[in-house]
This record gives structure tokens, C-alpha cells and sequence, in this order.
């Protein structure tokens, strides 16, 4: 098998995803997942999809990551973590599907509106 790659994207976290055959190992931007995430409650985030799995230490994992806070880029790795474990092995789908790793979250920062202070606060009304 060669490498695997696929994208992942949460807010405005990208994660490009490589995954080969190995002993487990995760690297995200040259770093081990330790020392990038050192939140275990990322580290659980990111390592998701190999857990549900019943060999999660039989694959090297790379991630390059840019954009986005620490808790966009957790998401958008797992995504790209998922989507490159459904094209080395199709009948994993719905057990990702049914744990909800396939979703892309949508959801992005509204943009401000001018005359306004933020998105949607208005400033303080006063009648007199």
C-alpha cells in the first residue's frame, strides 16, 4: 500500500493528512502529537477514529496543519484521519459514519456588519 493523503477542515483549521503503513506513529507539523497537543483531551480527539477501529497502531500518521485555534485544527485532523482510513479500507465507513467522523462541521465565525459593534450586538438604544 502507498500513501494515503485527504483533507480535513474545521472553522478555519486546514489539515492535510498522510497515512502509510507503520507502527503508529503520529507526527503533526514535524512535531509528535505530544509535544503539538499536549491537551490529552486533543490528543483523544485527534486519535478517535483508530480508536473505534480494532488495529489502531498498525499506521504512521503526518499532519500538516495551518490556520484556525488548537481546537479547530484537533477537529480538522480527525476528519482527514478518517476520510484517509475509508479509501484504504471501504467497510470501515459506516462505523466512522455512525460515530460521526465523516461530518465536516460547517460552521464558520459570521462576519461583522458595519454600524455595529459585532456580528449581531447592536449598540445600546436610548429613547431620550
Amino acid at each position: 500500500m502507498e500513501v494515503v493523503n485527504t483533507v480535513g477542515r474545521r472553522k478555519a483549521a486546514v489539515a492535510r493528512v498522510y497515512v502509510k503503513p507503520g507502527k503508529g506513529t503520529i507526527t503533526v507539523n514535524h512535531k509528535p502529537m505530544e509535544t503539538y497537543f499536549p491537551l490529552d483531551i486533543f490528543q483523544y480527539v485527534v486519535k478517535q477514529p483508530l480508536l473505534v477501529l480494532e488495529n489502531p497502531e498498525s499506521y504512521d500518521i503526518t499532519i500538516n496543519l495551518t490556520g484556525g485555534g488548537i481546537h479547530g485544527q484537533a477537529e480538522a485532523a480527525r476528519l482527514g484521519i478518517a476520510r484517509a482510513l475509508i479509501e484504504i479500507n471501504p467497510e470501515w465507513r459506516g462505523v466512522m459514519k455512525k460515530n460521526g467522523f465523516l461530518t465536516r462541521d460547517s460552521r464558520e465565525v459570521e462576519r461583522k456588519k458595519p454600524g455595529q459593534p459585532g456580528a449581531r450586538r447592536k449598540f445600546q438604544f436610548s429613547k431620550r
